[in-house]
């Protein structure tokens, strides 16, 4: 069992969760927004596609040099 938590804490850490469903032919389930909410995509220049939900009022945050997404802040941007 902690193997396993280990394994999965490291994809996700590593930002492997979608690619991987992806490249092993698995159907990837499409993210809504909510109410306050929208959808951020982006596309790695690697090809790898990436999609999440921030508030409305967040700006969408992708850096190419480590592969990473977040939201960012209503005052700092994507600091």
């Amino acid at each position: 069992m902690t193997k396993l938590l280990t394994a999965l804490t490291l994809a996700l850490a590593l930002g492997l969760g979608s690619g991987a469903a992806l490249a092993a032919g698995k159907k990837v389930v499409a993210t809504k927004a909510g109410k306050d909410e929208k959808v951020c995509k982006y596309k790695f220049p690697s090809g790898e596609k990436r999609t999440w939900v921030c508030k409305k009022a967040e700006p969408c945050c992708a850096w190419d040099a480590i592969s990473y997404v977040k939201c960012g802040s209503t005052i700092t941007g994507c600091l």
